[in-house]
């Protein structure tokens, strides 16, 4: 740990978030809790990472003011926060997340001013997010009914997770949409491309540990950041009665892109 004087980075930065959470809105939350951010020091760009994944929500995956919203891995209302201000009264939004204090900051920074906005708490075991959770992802059945969403979002949230897991969430989310409804996932895809910036040495991770249809960056922390083969993937939203509609890939791999980090598949029900 670096040290100036008494005072430790930690602390400093303690200090820092202290000040500039006096001047925070009440739905933001407090710095303590977000774990999103490219300024690591401030998470100062929370609401404008936000805005960013609001754009490719609408413009990428078509996403309407009146659907009804899941959002896989809701965190602490990054993308609720932006929602409040686009979908309509015929709208809704349900979240759920495996942190108990994001949902609880959620549930009472977001809900008493946008009833329609309701979140859950999930006790799935994540070796990054929620080590000690009861619930193996696996086996997880999503606590709502059969074709309750017309749109269903996951942001870095399949980046954290195990081929079986994901198989799961797909068969869950399939059932959760209703005919035609939409899904929208971020994922680090390896293709022929992908696996030349990793060669090359222009890609952010290595993803150099192999794992089932995937690769992953640590060796001790599996979810930390995983990355899975393209052709696997578009073949289980085949498999799970869903078509692919977009493809875009992001920058992580080295490429030139111009719709963020990570790659992003969007697809439709049956």
């Amino acid at each position: 740990m670096w040290r100036f004087g008494k005072w430790s980075v930690s602390r400093m930065q303690r200090a820092l978030w202290f000040l500039l959470d006096l001047r925070k809105d009440a739905m933001t939350p407090p710095r303590r809790l977000m774990n999103v951010g490219s300024n690591s020091f401030t998470r100062s760009d929370f609401h404008a990472i936000g805005r960013t994944q609001m754009g490719f929500l609408v413009e990428v995956g078509g996403l309407q003011r009146d659907d009804a919203v899941l959002d896989v891995g809701c965190g602490v209302g990054r993308m609720a926060i932006q929602l409040t201000s686009y979908l309509s009264a015929r709208g809704a939004y349900r979240g759920f997340d495996v942190v108990r204090q994001s949902v609880d900051h959620c549930r009472r920074a977001i809900t008493p001013r946008f009833p329609s906005f309701q979140f859950d708490h999930v006790d799935i075991q994540n070796s990054s997010y929620n080590p000690r959770g009861t619930v193996a992802p696996q086996d997880f059945r999503f606590p709502y009914a059969d074709a309750s969403f017309s749109f269903v979002f996951l942001t870095s949230v399949f980046t954290h997770m195990q081929w079986p897991e994901v198989e799961r969430y797909i068969a869950e989310i399939r059932r959760v949409l209703v005919q035609g409804g939409r899904v929208f996932a971020t994922y680090f895809l390896i293709n022929p491309e992908s696996e030349s910036g990793i060669r090359g040495g222009s890609a952010r991770y290595s993803f150099a540990y192999p794992g089932e249809r995937s690769r992953v960056e640590l060796a001790d922390d599996p979810d930390a950041a995983v990355a899975f083969d393209e052709t696997s993937v578009l073949a289980l939203y085949a498999k799970s009665g869903m078509d692919i509609v977009s493809t875009r890939y992001g920058f992580w791999s080295g490429r030139q892109a111009d719709k963020g980090f990570q790659d992003i598949v969007v697809a439709v029900k049956r």
